[in-house]
């Protein structure tokens, strides 16, 4: 039996108390590293009740640049689509641990498709993508409860295949179920039509609704009723002025004593009462009956009782990301937090578990934290752990990352040496993001060219007075080393790095500790004197990791003109703030840089 909610209950203060008292003993988690490995590590079974996932697919591929076959379309953007996705070491590993039956999890179904698909795609591209989602799914699928959903957020290009997989993982020789296609209209542009375009252009992406069994939570949504909705149906009033709309009561089937005879009527000839007795004479008492002619009776559905009309599986109300979104974060492929929103309450109730293990800038995350429920969320780049922690730090508040069991963000030296040495190439630059990010208090741009990055790996910015006083933002330039040798000469061209982009200031991060002859090259670059504060701070800084784990951070003014984004109902107007940052230095009182990114 199906666990249904016909409309999502408010919560009471009795579960506002649990809910609280859920999170006092249950933190939330954020875990940085391959999400593959998280959830074999440390996800139990049976633990989530609803997991969402986007996983990355970038939607600018057409289907022949997928396969590898790229004819006269942007070889660039083919190149970069195979650099993510390509056929390596990770995908012979992915494939045998399908085709051994790792730890048991992968149905028949599922190994002969893979097999199969191996026979009609080779070893490209496609398939390199579809054992990355198999291996994850699969694990998923463990972790969730009996009574847990799943939502698999993808555009076009691959769905067909990708909806064979989750077929082969939740619906054979198991209880699961597909549930629903649902359809997002993810843009309102109006195609290329004029530039020549010679197809239907694709303006929305599919989200596949799986449950992993029949009894599963679903709170029904719903959305206004439209004005022509209401004239053409709710077109009667009553004395009161109020607006309802005539039903039947009657159904096509019946189901026990459903043929009485009711005030001298009974159904209509091949038709059943869809009320027991007892039922419609409660709404004859609450004068909810209206009696034709013939006596026959229809119930009066008022319009200020209806909660509105339920959703179908197309979404064209909830509106895509636009360039002057106030949610808007600067992240790729960031989806409006009301897509979430709408997820999240029909699938889980107050209380449950979330995950998310692709959580990108953590719209999940955010918002399961907003509605109260619990949540676990993975990513693979330190880039996105700052974001989401500067995002509901940020939002929902400070209080909120007390609560937060943070992992696989390096600790300690051990850690943070493994994180310097990792050879895999999706996390080549993660040990500088670390740092960058760390060490500016998350404030900083990371540099993402994989080579040729011109000794910057991080960007941030101090604002000073121009000569017409106008406040203005100059750059502050980072750089990282993990080498174990270390030489003056590194501190050197960092300074002809900052005088070529004409940098106020230099950070230099070293994994390990610099040499002496390192401090008195950055000590000979002298000072500099913020106008705006009238305040002077080295010109070149040296901090090396250890300096970091023991809470160094980037101290210096900030004043920032805020516009947050718009959250639980309440805008933040543009203000000039002032925030301090504490580091290992006593008596330091001097404030920390906002860097803009």
């Amino acid at each position: 039996m199906k666990k249904v909610n016909k409309i999502a209950p408010k919560e009471t203060v009795a579960e506002k108390v649990t809910v609280k008292t859920q999170k006092e003993a249950t933190p939330n988690k954020l875990f940085y590293g391959d999400n593959l490995e998280v959830l074999r590590k440390y996800i139990k079974d049976e633990s989530v009740d609803l997991c969402y996932i986007d996983p990355p697919f970038n939607s600018k591929r057409n289907y022949n640049q997928i396969y590898n076959r790229v004819g006269k379309e942007d070889k660039a953007q083919a190149q970069a689509f195979i650099d993510t996705w390509t056929w390596d070491a990770m995908a012979d590993k992915g494939y045998e641990e399908i085709m051994n039956n790792y730890n048991g999890l992968f149905t028949a179904q599922t190994i002969s498709l893979i097999s199969g698909l191996k026979n009609v795609l080779g070893q490209d591209t496609l398939l390199a993508y579809l054992i990355s989602i198999t291996l994850r799914v699969v694990e998923i699928h463990r972790v969730l409860k009996p009574t847990g959903s799943f939502y698999l957020h993808c555009d076009p290009t691959a769905s067909h295949y990708i909806k064979l997989v989750l077929d082969a993982i939740f619906c054979a020789n198991r209880k699961g179920e597909y549930l629903s296609d649902i359809v997002w209209r993810r843009t309102t542009a109006h195609g290329n039509a004029k530039q020549g375009s010679k197809k239907f252009e694709i303006n929305f992406d599919t989200i596949f609704f799986y449950s992993k069994s029949d009894n599963y939570t679903f709170n029904t949504a719903y959305e206004p009723f439209k004005q022509e909705q209401i004239d053409q149906q709710y077109n009667k009033f009553d004395e009161q002025g109020r607006r309802y709309r005539l039903v039947t009561p009657t159904a096509a089937k019946g189901g026990g004593d459903t043929s009485y005879e009711f005030h001298g009527v009974k159904p209509p000839k091949g038709r059943f009462w869809a009320y027991s007795k007892e039922n419609m004479e409660k709404f004859n008492e609450e004068e909810k009956l209206y009696f034709s002619n013939t006596g026959q009776p229809y119930i009066k559905y008022y319009l200020d009782e209806r909660p509105g009309v339920a959703v179908m599986s197309f979404w064209d109300d909830i509106k895509p990301m636009s360039p002057t979104s106030k949610e808007r974060l600067g992240y790729p492929t960031q989806k409006p937090e009301a897509l979430l929103e709408r997820i999240i309450k029909a699938s889980s109730n107050a209380g449950d578990v979330v995950l998310d293990a692709y959580c990108g800038c953590g719209t999940t995350v955010a918002v399961a934290e907003r509605l109260h429920r619990k949540w676990i969320g993975i990513d693979i780049t330190y880039q996105s752990i700052s974001l989401i922690l500067k995002r509901l730090e940020e939002r929902i508040g400070k209080t909120t990352l007390a609560n937060i069991e943070l992992n696989g963000v390096p600790q300690d030296m051990k850690s943070a040496i493994a994180l310097a040495n990792k050879t895999d190439d999706r996390t080549r630059k993660e040990f500088e993001k670390w740092c960058v990010l760390t060490y500016s208090n998350n404030r900083a741009m990371i540099n993402e060219q994989k080579g040729g990055d011109k000794g910057i790996d991080g960007i941030g910015f101090i604002q000073e007075r121009d000569k017409n006083t106008d406040v203005q933002p100059r750059k502050i330039i980072f750089s990282v080393k993990s080498d174990v040798a270390l030489h003056p000469s590194y501190i050197r061209d960092l300074k002809g790095t900052m005088e070529r982009e004409e940098a106020v200031m230099g950070v230099f991060i070293s994994l390990y500790d610099t040499t002496k002859g390192m401090k008195e090259e950055a000590h000979k670059a002298g000072t500099y004197k913020n106008n705006l504060f009238n305040i002077e701070f080295p010109k070149l800084t040296v901090v090396n990791v250890q300096e970091i784990l023991d809470g160094a951070r980037l101290i210096t003014p900030r004043v920032e003109v805020v516009k947050k984004a718009e959250y639980k109902g309440k805008e933040n107007k543009s203000q000039i703030t002032m925030e301090g940052f504490a580091d290992n230095t006593e008596g330091n009182d001097q404030q920390a840089i906002s860097f803009k990114g």
